[in-house]
């Protein structure tokens, strides 16, 4: 996946990624409300992003699978400047890697976390719940059920 257009459009936007006849049907997925990772026949681990061969075993045998949508905070910074569009007109917003529960850790935007607990951004925590959420087709997460819940109270 090349970076730099809207969906072949030339745009010129820098938040979606070229489709092309690999990764066709995850942004096709994505469109639809649904997240989907590879998982590897070989050795049976999930792998994000799409690749044709699994990171793990190397093995070609790798498939499309529904993802439950379910993941875990890792880590997060808030960006309060970005001049690439369209980011400039979302400042701030949060940066995040996330622990997907089939496995794998995907880069991704953490949305709707405005209340600020404890003086942390949105009241995240490493650890908390998250679920995903699609803008314009494109998987975002937010805090599970939509309420912010710090680490341990979940």
């Amino acid at each position: 996946m090349s970076v730099g257009t809207d969906r072949g459009t030339g745009s010129g936007r820098f938040d979606i990624p070229e489709v092309d006849a690999f990764t066709r049907a995850y942004w096709d997925a994505a469109a639809e409300g649904r997240l989907l990772v590879r998982r590897c026949g070989a050795c049976g681990r999930a792998h994000h992003y799409p690749r044709e061969f699994c990171p793990h075993c190397w093995s070609e045998d790798v498939v499309w699978e529904a993802a439950s949508g379910l993941a875990t905070l890792y880590t997060w910074s808030v960006v309060h400047r970005n001049d690439l569009p369209p980011f400039g007109e979302r400042t701030p917003y949060v940066a995040a890697v996330v622990d997907l529960d089939e496995g794998p850790r995907m880069m991704t935007e953490v949305v709707d976390a405005t209340e600020s607990v404890d003086g942390v951004e949105g009241g995240l925590r490493v650890g908390m719940g998250l679920e995903v959420a699609f803008r314009e087709g494109v998987p975002v997460f937010r805090p599970r059920g939509g309420v912010v819940q710090p680490y341990g109270l979940q």
